[in-house]
């Protein structure tokens, strides 16, 4: 593997991480803020549409191992057969529709649908590794180039969505001048800020989604023309395969597995709540940094991604799950 080809790999990947980091810091501030619906129905959307996203994650496994080879790879099909529909269905996921009384409607149908659309890329892009090469050092290559811009995708997404929609978010209360002169605090003035530019809150959300739509079609542009799938080299060639649904039992039964799965939902989860929450906190909650938090999701983020060489060496000198206790 050259390393334009793991370049051009890792890229491909970066859009999905950047719709996700922008959607997992900004969607439920943009409900309540732009769409007006309640926090009880934005909190339904959100969990109904990561629910979606994890049943189509099997169904896309099942259906992917039963497609054929084509001549752009087995894979690849999936990939570039989504990503137009997952633009869309994202864009229209920040689209403020005319009608109020369908906007739960609205939202839950096109975040379901961005989040069974993104597993479907995600599940055939993490499995095209086994078919980059068969030599297991360029593979773990390819997956650190990856895993890379993945962070950086991730910082990309959260830094871009605030900057574009931070304007969106400036403090719309009236503010209070000291007095001048006086001891009366009632004849105080009251002073309101002035709109932040002639384009509406919904419509820069909008610019912001089609900037993301525009990284996603170039990620698989980028991915479609750098990276050459390889023909299946771990085929079975006598033993019948195992049917999916036993294949699925056989798994829920091995019990490191089902145990790893539970903490990695039980730690995944409490991250999503950070993330989905902090925004709304440092907006609302916290009403001094209103103007600020675009700059904080960024800093927290960097702040991740530096610790990651830290993490690796420690995981190397004390073990895998005394690194998992000391990150918790």
């Amino acid at each position: 593997l050259s390393i334009c080809g793991k370049l051009c790999y890792a890229i491909g990947g970066a859009p999905n991480q950047v719709a996700g980091s922008a959607a997992a810091f900004f969607l439920q501030i943009y409900l309540l803020d732009i769409a007006h619906i309640t926090p009880f129905h934005a909190s339904l959307v959100l969990f109904i549409g990561k629910a979606s996203g994890a049943v189509t994650d099997p169904v896309a496994g099942f259906f992917i191992s039963k497609s054929r080879w084509t001549k752009i790879g087995r894979l690849m099909p999936w990939m570039l057969a989504c990503t137009p529909f997952t633009v869309v269905s994202y864009f229209f996921m920040w689209y403020l529709p005319p009608f109020v009384s369908g906007r739960v409607a609205w939202y839950l149908t096109f975040y379901c649908l961005f989040q069974a659309l993104t597993t479907l890329f995600q599940v055939p892009y993490s499995a095209l590794t086994m078919f980059l090469s068969t030599d297991q050092k360029e593979r773990d290559s390819a997956t650190a180039y990856r895993m890379t811009m993945e962070v950086l995708g991730t910082l990309i997404g959260a830094a871009l969505q605030g900057q574009i929609v931070a304007s969106a978010h400036v403090s719309h209360h009236c503010t209070v001048n000291p007095p001048v002169n006086t001891t009366n605090s009632w004849h105080d003035t009251l002073s309101f800020p002035d709109p932040s530019g002639p384009l509406s809150h919904q419509v820069i959300y909008m610019i912001a989604a089609g900037v993301i739509g525009g990284v996603y079609l170039l990620g698989i542009v980028i991915l479609f023309l750098g990276v050459k799938e390889k023909d299946d080299p771990y085929a079975l060639n006598s033993d019948r395969a195992i049917p999916f649904c036993k294949g699925l039992g056989l798994t829920m039964k091995h019990g490191p597995y089902v145990k790893l799965t539970a903490s990695f939902l039980l730690i995944s989860t409490a991250v999503q709540l950070e993330q989905s929450n902090f925004v709304l906190f440092c907006t609302h909650a916290a009403a001094d940094l209103r103007n600020h938090f675009q700059y904080l999701v960024v800093t927290i983020l960097v702040s991740a991604a530096v610790s990651i060489p830290f993490w690796q060496k420690f995981l190397q000198r004390f073990g895998k799950k005394c690194a998992a206790w000391g990150i918790s």
